[in-house]
């Protein structure tokens, strides 16, 4: 799957002005609120009509306004996942589920065994014979990602479907839309603010600022610049790939990250397993020596990159090493003190209990043992 997208739309102070073109994945619009994210979504849905742009989906033009063709929503071949759950609530979650499948092609492929697949996929067969009055905000969130997924889409449209829910809901629904990267390998085009989530699952990142397209490319790559920070400085951060080298008896973990031992909290994933790890740069100290009689067990050598400084009394240090670049929030002061700059040797040193389990994830090849690969027949 492809997705082609060059939208132009004027707002009351926003004009939108964004072109990409996304490969099979999970394709992340990350930006601040009033980028443009949902309204690029919601134009590739057809329930905004833009001023001028084209979107196609696998060559299938969904809309272009120099042809003067336009799919309505309903032919689009899409599911859409808003951040409610948007379901009936007079009907069972069966029922629910089912009304998806009301939108699946009549091409004859569509079963009874594929019904069951996303049930078991998604955890819902013990809710089936509830309303949603009776279902929590993230039992809500998994049947809507069914009601659209069993509608067998080209494309999945997720507008920021955690956002109404707290922090372990958030975590368990994010597992699942793993799954739907995963074991289905459903495209997905999904609006976050949250850098956690696009780290987590994003093949690629396009980070929108002001309508434009300011940075685009898979997560190491964007949010390994020092330069970027559209959700502000606390959201900075490196994504680092390893792979699971050792389980120890005192419940850490240990990576390897391009030879470089890497200590987490347990990941419960089999040995070799690749992952993905993102850190904060606030969560990074700096050392010029290799430091010793010290609690932090996770210590990478390597050198400046660059040195980033605003109006503040803050700045962001890129090391560049073995593992890939680290990146460092620390104080101006801190940076005159230890003299860093581009080519200096130094260390990032990072607390294990510092990285927590929503900042690991399988990158988008991976597949964990307890994870069956599930086929919907699709056109």
């Amino acid at each position: 799957m492809s997705l082609s997208v060059r939208l132009n739309h004027r707002f009351d102070g926003l004009e939108l002005d964004v072109a990409f073109e996304a490969p099979p994945g999970v394709t992340v619009l990350f930006g601040q609120s009033g980028s443009g994210k949902t309204t690029v979504i919601n134009a590739v849905a057809g329930l905004l009509r833009p001023q001028s742009g084209r979107v196609s989906v696998d060559g299938r033009t969904l809309f272009d306004t120099e042809t003067h063709s336009w799919l309505p929503p309903h032919k689009r071949r899409l599911g859409y996942v808003f951040q409610e759950a948007r379901l009936f609530p007079h009907l069972t979650v069966r029922q629910n589920l089912s009304y998806g499948r009301w939108f699946a092609p009549r091409d004859g492929q569509g079963t009874g065994e594929d019904f069951d697949k996303i049930v078991d996929l998604l955890g819902l067969g013990l809710l089936l014979d509830r309303r949603p009055a009776l279902l929590s905000g993230g039992e809500k969130q998994r049947v809507a990602i069914g009601r659209a997924v069993l509608a067998r889409p080209q494309l999945i449209l997720a507008d920021e479907p955690l956002a109404a829910l707290d922090g372990p809901r958030k975590s368990e629904i994010l597992s699942y839309f793993e799954r739907l990267r995963d074991d289905l390998a459903l495209p997905i085009l999904y609006v976050s603010h949250s850098a956690t989530e696009v780290a987590r699952l994003a093949t690629t990142v396009i980070a929108l600022d002001g309508g434009k397209v300011v940075r685009q490319g898979p997560p190491t790559q964007v949010f390994s610049d020092p330069s970027f920070a559209p959700a502000g400085v606390r959201s900075v951060g490196a994504v680092l790939e390893a792979r699971v080298a050792c389980h120890h008896d005192d419940g850490l973990s240990e990576l390897d990250a391009g030879g470089v031992p890497l200590f987490l909290p347990h990941v419960n994933r089999p040995l070799g397993t690749p992952l993905r790890v993102r850190i904060a740069a606030q969560d990074v100290m700096v050392s010029l020596n290799t430091p010793t009689g010290m609690s932090a067990l996770n210590v990478l050598p390597g050198t400046v990159g660059a040195v980033r400084t605003g109006d503040g009394p803050g700045a962001i240090v890129s090391i560049d090493t073995a593992a890939g670049r680290v990146l460092a929030r620390v104080t101006r002061r801190s940076v005159a003190a230890l003299n860093l700059s581009p080519g200096v040797a130094c260390h990032a040193i990072v607390k294990t209990v510092a990285i927590a389990p929503e900042d690991v994830s399988g990158p988008s090849n991976a597949r964990t043992s307890h994870n069956k690969p599930l086929k919907i027949r699709q056109n």
